[in-house]
């Protein structure tokens, strides 16, 4: 009854957890979706038992929308490869399935995990990501990062959280920040958005707000790291929405 779908691109370290966790929900219904891996990735995944396709990246929305067109079942799951369904979530899951009056959407907390470290303030596990709904009913908005499922129907949330092992060390996250920082300020460029010299005082309050009202201090060196991290990324992406306004 339940498909599960993902779209991977160099993630051997994360895929075969992530696979492993979805055994007794979605067996042989997963769809994993490569975008040119060099590691293996394809071929892990195929030895898990996925159903593997590949298709060149060009945007989150649209390979996934990809991915989920290739689902089969009434269900779906949205995952990624460095999040776990716990035997709880799953349970609560098979649960929803067999219910006659379900939602036609379910949203699901995450709790976040950095550098080994569960992180429970500074804002971090408050986000409600949209991830199993009814294949009918559900489509990708067309945003380049950050994309959402659109439903058409109801929506609930569910009891059990999803485990999302973002980033294992530092060089990970500055990595990928570059890369989402560069995607969102796209996204902000094409909505009309545009740079303020006021910017510059972002990184400033986004540690306030995040160490000081949201008690990021709470959670350690690691809870101030990727608060200060998260000050930056805000930095980041309005000074490169900047650069793409002066190319205009």
């Amino acid at each position: 009854m339940l498909s599960a779908f993902l779209i991977v691109k160099n993630e051997a370290v994360d895929l075969p957890g992530c696979l492993a966790s979805l055994k007794g929900l979605a067996d042989d219904l997963v769809v994993v979706v490569d975008s040119a891996s060099s590691d293996g990735t394809a071929e892990l995944a195929k030895t898990a038992g996925a159903r593997v396709f590949s298709r060149t990246f060009d945007g989150f929305a649209t390979q996934k929308q990809f991915a989920l067109n290739l689902c089969t079942q009434d269900w779906v799951l949205s995952i990624d490869a460095d999040e776990r369904v716990s035997p709880e979530l799953a349970s609560e899951i098979k649960r929803i399935l067999q219910q006659p009056d379900a939602a036609d959407g379910y949203e699901l907390r995450r709790d976040m995990y950095f550098l080994g470290h569960r992180l429970r303030h500074g804002g971090v596990g408050t986000d409600w990501p949209l991830r199993l709904f009814k294949r009918a009913k559900g489509k990708f908005s067309t945003v380049s990062v950050h994309e959402r499922i659109e439903i058409s129907g109801r929506v609930a949330r569910l009891g059990q959280a999803l485990s999302h092992f973002s980033y294992a060390t530092i060089d990970e996250y500055t990595a990928k920040c570059d890369h989402y920082t560069s995607l969102s300020a796209q996204d902000l460029f094409k909505e009309g958005r545009h740079f303020s010299a006021l910017d510059h005082l972002r990184p400033g309050w986004e540690l306030i707000q995040r160490i000081l009202l949201r008690g990021a201090w709470l959670d350690g060196q690691p809870g101030l790291i990727y608060a200060a991290l998260s000050a930056h990324a805000a930095w980041l992406r309005a000074v490169k929405l900047w650069a793409l306004e002066k190319k205009r």
